[in-house]
């Protein structure tokens, strides 16, 4: 059975500040984040079966990353769980959604903690090929699992 890579994209709003940095984002601030999630897998083989054909029915994985990462991350402000205390609470009053993190909410971070989420969430038949974050459209980072292992 032939392995297919198939790519789902998403697009999310949030902000972010980066602790401690020594340029303007330091400073809150937003970006529209378009996620790309590439799994591998087998192509199912079953005449009359629904999914035949498919190595996973995208409207499944959309439900995974939806659940797992949209509905956390959109709309949210993320910031490092290091941040002071007051700050944190500062911010807190000017959000439902604060998300604080244990790391610095880079695109690097951002799309290894994604990586993380999703590993664990799928099907067992399919595998976590890579995963592509764009902050702006010009720049990305990019996660594979060759590169991870």
């Amino acid at each position: 059975m032939p392995r297919i890579r198939v790519t789902k994209c998403f697009d999310f709003e949030m902000a972010h500040a980066l602790l401690a940095y020594n340029g303007v984002c330091k400073n809150v601030h937003g970006h529209t984040y378009d996620l790309q999630v590439t799994l591998i897998g087998e192509v199912l083989s079953k005449p009359g079966h629904p999914e035949d054909g498919m190595v996973m029915d995208f409207s499944q994985l959309k439900t995974i990353v939806n659940s797992k990462i949209i509905e956390i991350f959109d709309h949210a402000l993320v910031i490092n769980s290091i941040t002071p205390e007051a700050q944190k609470q500062a911010l807190a009053q000017t959000t439902e959604r604060l998300t604080v993190v244990d790391f610095q909410p880079t695109s690097e971070n951002l799309v290894t903690y994604f990586a993380g989420i999703l590993q664990q969430a799928l099907p067992s038949n399919v595998s976590l090929f890579s995963l592509r974050l764009y902050e702006t459209k010009t720049s990305f980072a990019e996660w594979f699992v060759s590169d991870n292992q």
